[in-house]
């Protein structure tokens, strides 16, 4: 299989909307659908006695059963559409759990032929993509519907956001939320130091001088999440040395880590550790109390993450903290990719089983997430934008950091990109544990290639896993 992941080609705004962000595969659930078949695309033609209100012919009665990954999202924003559900069809019971693991929980169902309705098929613990494929129904008929205020949902989603779920003309998913990856700050801390956001890595070095002024750090890290700092390190390498630093991880390279743009950003993260601008015990830190001592304490200045993060620590977040996001630093002053390109993505994968006891209900469950009265309850209480255009005002509802994703993703124009060959070949785990080492000072720069390396080099090696060329 060849999967064609280059820079996102964004095609303008709408109001208050959010770019087109495109693409993660199903929660890094690919890894062995290369070399299997994929199955014949299903028809999205209506069911016997649908009709505009009810295109899935939804019997009212019977159970919804919908298992949704509890992450940081929770779960209330798909029982925000059960309520909606249950209100038109008054007579189903409409039951939505929660999981932190999918795959445990639900491969047993799918082997047993009795699997839920709609699944968030999201986590670290997801069910492998290509076990199922075959068992999923095809959400073209979603797609091709209409949302509960009467237009075509194919016509309200950002282009683009429905490839990383469709093989060979089967939308096997349908992914939800759009994550910008940032670097992100206190705008109410910087403006009362007159604190400059770093755009180059010589900048930040810098900052973190004025910040140990102040008893401050620059960065702050947790053992669970060390590797949002690899994230943050391969996004400014792909800007410093362009679109072959991508190519190069994502089809498993013997030198990948060892490209010169990668070992810039990796040398610029070295000074910043030996100069004591990392606050220390972070490999024995929960990442959420670590994330806490920045956005409650602000002990650190910066922290790398998903747009989600804002969402994560809101019951930990110092008053008027004012969150926002920039892009990562880059190395020179003429990179390859503008210091404002930008990693984001569109993640959360939904399925619904063909064998569910009420697929009908499961799609329509999702219809109604893909409703503009859904997805608006979507974005405002969570604080991140879904696939459905026109739901985020421009004052992001009062929120700083979802502001921002929009000023970021305006800036990045046609430099968008991201990659899948961490959560695709389920590595993250294994680069958690020299990441840690690498943060903590105990690890340099050669110790940290060497070891991402052979973590890459194992799986490329492993004739038992398929590969996916990327293009």
């Amino acid at each position: 299989m060849s999967i064609q992941n280059k820079p996102l080609q964004r095609r303008g705004f709408l109001r208050g909307a959010l770019a087109t962000a495109v693409l993660l595969p199903l929660g890094g659930a690919l890894a062995s659908c290369a070399g299997g078949s994929t199955p014949a695309a299903t028809s999205g033609a209506p069911a016997a006695g649908a009709d505009a209100k009810n295109p899935f012919a939804v019997a009212d009665s019977g159970v919804l059963d919908a298992v949704i990954f509890k992450g940081g999202y929770g779960i209330d924003y798909v029982e925000f559409a059960g309520a909606i559900v249950k209100k038109n069809f008054p007579n189903m019971e409409v039951k939505i759990s929660p999981s932190t693991d999918i795959a445990q929980e639900l491969q047993p169902r799918f082997v047993g032929g009795t699997p839920p309705d709609l699944i968030d098929n999201s986590g670290a613990k997801s069910i492998g993509f290509s076990t199922i494929l075959d068992q999923l129904e095809d959400l073209k008929s979603v797609t091709e519907s209409n949302n509960l205020e009467g237009t075509k949902i194919a016509d309200t989603l950002y282009d683009g956001v429905l490839a990383p779920g469709t093989f060979d003309g089967k939308v096997a998913a349908i992914n939800y939320v759009l994550t910008v990856y940032a670097m992100w700050y206190s705008k109410s801390l910087f403006d009362a130091n007159s604190w400059k956001v770093p755009t180059t890595w010589e900048e930040a070095m810098a900052l973190g001088a004025q910040a140990k002024e102040k008893g401050k750090y620059l960065f702050v890290f947790g053992k669970e999440a060390a590797t949002y700092y690899q994230e943050m390190a391969i996004a400014s390498a792909i800007k410093e040395g362009g679109d072959e630093v991508r190519l190069a991880l994502e089809n498993l390279k013997s030198d990948a880590w060892s490209n010169p743009a990668i070992q810039s950003v990796f040398t610029a993260l070295e000074k910043i550790v030996a100069a004591g601008y990392i606050k220390p015990g972070g490999a024995g830190t929960v990442f959420t109390a670590a994330q806490a001592q920045w956005s409650n304490n602000q002990d650190a200045l910066l922290y790398p993450s998903g747009s989600w993060i804002e969402n994560e620590m809101k019951d930990q977040t110092k008053a008027d903290f004012k969150m926002t996001g920039a892009a990562v630093p880059v190395v020179s002053a003429s990179p390859k990719i503008a210091q404002t390109g930008l990693h984001s993505a569109a993640g959360e994968p939904f399925i619904v089983p063909s064998k569910g006891a009420n697929a009908a209900a499961g799609k329509e469950l999702l219809r109604t997430m893909l409703s503009k009265e859904a997805a608006t309850n979507f974005a405002k209480t969570k604080l991140a934008p879904t696939v459905v255009k026109g739901t985020v005002p421009a004052d992001g509802f009062g929120s700083t950091a979802l502001v921002s994703q929009t000023t970021l993703l305006d800036a990045a124009g046609k430099d968008i990109f991201t990659w899948n060959f961490i959560d695709l070949y389920g590595m993250n785990a294994d680069m958690l544990v020299p990441w840690n080492s690498f943060l903590d000072g105990k690890l340099d720069v050669a110790g940290l290639t060497k070891a991402l390396q052979s973590i890459t080099d194992k799986v490329a090696k492993d004739d038992s896993v398929k590969k996916i060329e990327v293009k």
